[in-house]
């Protein structure tokens, strides 16, 4: 009997009925039709397609995303899915058992969820798995283009076109080639600091996303900008905050600096305080080509700062504002505790102590201060009979809120013998020893005394001298200078001037009667020792 006649369906819908359900019962079957027909029943009863796992991505660039996963055994096709507005949508159905796609045409720095599944097709019909666990993925942000650049002497503001990402970094080419990565912006400019003058730089702008799994993925590096900072403005722009390194001074980037600088007089007297008004200072910084302003403020004398609380007050009143006033026109500042009758530093201490913690804890953050805590000691107290005791106790003091100025410390005899202190300094690495000369007074034996004390490796710097005797006042000596101040370049030792006033005496670099509230540039304003120490200043 034929296998039709004992079906009440037609052969078709039988047929049909197998390849929807693979549970599907076989009927009885006789003749040479039941072997076959029991065959494909049986593969359709056992058709399970596994479920994709293993499913991991790879972010190729801005666009593509390769996608790997573990074979199915005997599959036919995967079919990749790509999440839309919450629902996954089929990108494609792949007609091969490969493990592996790239997803193409993706928008740059996409955060993109995507699932696959495999099928088999038996007997002429699709069976198709379970989607795989989600796989989240990120194409890579854009490049950076159209850097734009607004140039100082010691920074850079960059700007450039926005693109898609979590953040932006700008790095420098080194010396080695290879690039630093210096800052982060969240926005599409960033300025870079703490760069020298006149310095041409490499930089490079890179934009990244953070994808889901805190992964960061960058673009393709910008294309090179290449920069070169303007001229310093200032001494204190271009040089940064000093330090000592070995027998000198040194700026931030460990090149020796020769402090050039004018002193004031006592700023509490004659209005000497005049010269450390703001044009005033920037006509010694530009026309004379001075770095730095001492700031005379006398201990004991009359209205001297120890005189009592309303001096006291009037005196950190002008330090102050001859601070500021230097700072605004990037010179450095030297703020002078000027004892000479007191003799015997010890004498103030303890008033000494209480100045410069607060000087200290106001100026750590300013990067021009420098601190010199005793002018000239004299009377016959020597380093190791009192002076390195005080200088300790008020090194001590700064240095519990200024970690990093420099500190002059005075030496005996009117700051003349440095060779006391030699195989003896304190233990302070910033700090530097006073050593003062009038060039009509002091010559060759002196001379001799710094060459040698410098050749031992003792830091230096001449805090004060005049052109003239001693006094202040007679003996003008433009050779003896001249001697002392060729020894001070050969050694790249720095120096100081008494005085940026207008008193009647040899050592003041104005007339009397110029105003020192606003002085000009030239000569015209200047005494013999002014016009002497301008000249070398600006050739040296």
């Amino acid at each position: 009997m034929s296998i039709i006649s004992k079906l009440k369906r037609p052969l078709a819908v039988v047929l049909a009925a197998f390849a929807v359900t693979a549970a599907a019962s076989a009927v009885p079957m006789s003749g040479s039709d039941t072997p076959l027909l029991n065959s494909i029943t049986a593969e359709a009863a056992t058709v399970s397609v596994p479920k994709v796992t293993g499913l991991k991505s790879q972010t190729l660039g801005t666009d593509k995303v390769k996608l790997t996963w573990n074979k199915i055994s005997n599959a036919t096709g995967y079919q990749v899915f790509m999440q839309k507005n919450g629902v996954y949508t089929r990108l494609i159905s792949i007609y091969s058992n490969t493990n592996s796609y790239t997803v193409s045409n993706l928008p740059a720095a996409r955060i993109t969820n995507l699932k696959v599944r495999a099928w088999r097709t038996v007997g002429g019909k699709n069976y198709f798995g379970p989607l795989s666990d989600a796989r989240t993925t990120a194409t890579n942000p854009a490049k950076v283009t159209n850097i734009q650049s607004t140039i100082g002497s010691t920074s850079i503001k960059f700007t450039w076109n926005k693109v898609n990402c979590t953040y932006y970094r700008i790095y420098v080419k080194q010396a080695d080639g290879k690039w630093k990565g210096l800052k982060n912006s969240t926005t599409n400019s960033v300025t870079v600091t703490g760069l020298n003058p006149n310095t041409t730089y490499t930089f490079c702008l890179r934009s990244w996303q953070t994808d889901w799994s805190k992964q960061d993925h960058g673009s393709v590096l910008s294309d090179n900008v290449v920069v070169k900072t303007k001229a310093a403005s200032t001494p204190v722009a271009a040089n940064g905050r000093l330090s000592v390194k070995g027998a000198n001074i040194v700026n931030q980037n460990g090149q020796v600096f020769k402090i050039k600088g004018m002193s004031t007089h006592g700023i509490m007297w004659e209005d000497f305080r005049n010269i450390l008004a703001y044009n005033s200072l920037k006509v010694l910084r530009d026309d004379w080509k001075c770095n730095t302003i001492r700031i005379a403020m006398y201990t004991a004398e009359w209205g001297g700062y120890t005189t009592g609380s309303t001096y006291a007050a009037q005196a950190k009143a002008r330090v102050k504002a001859g601070v500021e006033n230097a700072k605004s026109a990037g010179m450095y500042a030297i703020i002078d505790w000027h004892i000479l009758s007191d003799g015997d530093p010890r004498t103030h201490q303890s008033q000494a102590v209480a100045f410069f913690k607060e000087m200290a804890n106001t100026y750590k953050n300013y990067n021009n201060v420098i601190y010199e805590i005793c002018n000239e000691p004299n009377g016959g107290v020597t380093w190791n009979g009192g002076i390195k005791s005080y200088c300790q106790a008020v090194v001590n003091a700064i240095r519990q809120y200024d970690k990093n100025a420099i500190i002059i410390c005075g030496t005996g005899t009117w700051s003349q013998d440095i060779n006391q202190v030699v195989g003896n300094r304190l233990s302070d690495k910033n700090c530097v020893y006073a050593l003062h000369f009038y060039a009509n007074t002091h010559t060759d034996w002196l001379r001799n005394r710094l060459k040698s004390c410098y050749n031992s490796g003792l830091p230096v710097l001449v805090s004060e001298f005049g052109t003239c005797d001693a006094s202040g006042n007679g003996g003008f000596n433009k050779y003896q200078t001249q001697e002392w101040l060729k020894l001070c370049d050969s050694l790249k030792v720095g120096y100081i001037n008494w005085s940026a006033a207008n008193k009647a005496e040899t050592a003041s670099a104005f007339k009397t009667g110029t105003d020192l509230r606003s002085i000009t540039a030239g000569t015209s304003q200047l005494t013999d020792s002014g016009k002497l120490v301008r000249e070398w200043y600006r050739a040296h």
